[in-house]
């Protein structure tokens, strides 16, 4: 995409930029900005409850593989001989 070249705008008592149709959030979406440095991040917000809603599905999945195994236990390893090397 490269880079797109916009200018800041006094809206009310802020000052705001507007983002290009190809950069931009649909109307009405809550976003998180953070600056880092002299950089800003915008990235849409994360809804508490729709994040907790995904790990638990994610959870209920990986429950669902772990039940479906083959295997359910951890199986004992041999023991590993390790030969003696003098001067080391």
């Amino acid at each position: 995409m490269g880079i797109i070249e916009s200018r800041t705008f006094k809206s009310g008592n802020s000052v705001a930029v507007r983002l290009p149709k190809e950069l931009g959030f649909a109307a009405g979406t809550a976003v998180t900005i953070e600056k880092i440095g002299n950089k800003l991040e915008i990235k849409p917000a994360i809804d508490p409850e729709d994040e907790r809603q995904r790990v638990a599905a994610m959870i209920e999945r990986i429950e669902t593989i772990w039940a479906n195994a083959p295997y359910h236990e951890i199986e004992a390893r041999e023991q590993i001989e390790f030969p003696d090397r003098p001067g080391l």
